[in-house]
């Protein structure tokens, strides 16, 4: 097989990479409307600011499970939960990339910010996207942590920001995780920390 077919079925096989992503990506969200869970990315703005997070500090270079990456800084609309594409106007990019895995080309690790046990992309959605839409595990990536007073997991959904909110805030004014740092006590209603902190004051 000369070059160029071997070029042109390469060209073939990272647009219909694409294609079958875009419809997965579809699936998902009729599936998440059927089920009523939901299926987008966190965005990272929204728990900083929820979360009163600090940093971030810088880590290094690290091998991060793709599972437990959830959110986005910036582009959180392209991509659903499973970082499959959900926008068409990112397929140059996406196949790029994803042409650059079939060719074997080396591309610089993704950047990442880290909140308890889950991490943000900062840079390298489409990296991130590829490498799990071809199977990969891990990635690597530059990380940068955030630190939190709550605990966070990869199953967190933005339902769950307004509790955590709640939380941070009655740390802050209570003091426990520092007097009981062993202390977790978890709730699964709205104000419910609110509702401690007037018992509390009372």
């Amino acid at each position: 097989m000369d070059n160029d077919s071997l070029d042109n079925e390469l060209l073939h096989r990272v647009r219909a990479d694409f294609d079958r992503a875009r419809f997965k990506a579809f699936m998902n969200s009729v599936w998440a409307v059927l089920a009523r869970r939901p299926n987008n990315l966190l965005s990272f703005d929204d728990v900083k600011e929820k979360l009163r997070l600090g940093g971030p500090i810088y880590r290094g270079l690290k091998t991060v499970r793709l599972d437990q990456i959830v959110g986005s800084l910036n582009r959180y609309h392209d991509f659903d939960r499973a970082f499959l594409p959900t926008q068409s106007e990112t397929a140059d990019r996406w196949q790029r990339v994803n042409l650059a895995f079939y060719k074997d080309i080396s591309l610089p690790p993704v950047l990442l910010y880290k909140v308890g046990q889950v991490y943000f992309v900062v840079d390298g959605h489409h990296r991130l996207s590829v490498a799990r839409e071809q199977g990969q595990e891990f990635i690597e990536a530059e990380v940068r942590e955030c630190q939190t007073k709550v605990r966070i997991t990869p199953n967190l959904h933005p339902e769950d920001l307004e509790i955590l909110s709640e939380k941070v805030e009655f740390l802050e004014r209570t003091g426990l995780d520092h007097i009981r740092p062993d202390a977790n006590i978890k709730l699964s209603i709205p104000d419910g920390f609110s509702r401690m902190l007037e018992h509390i004051a009372v």
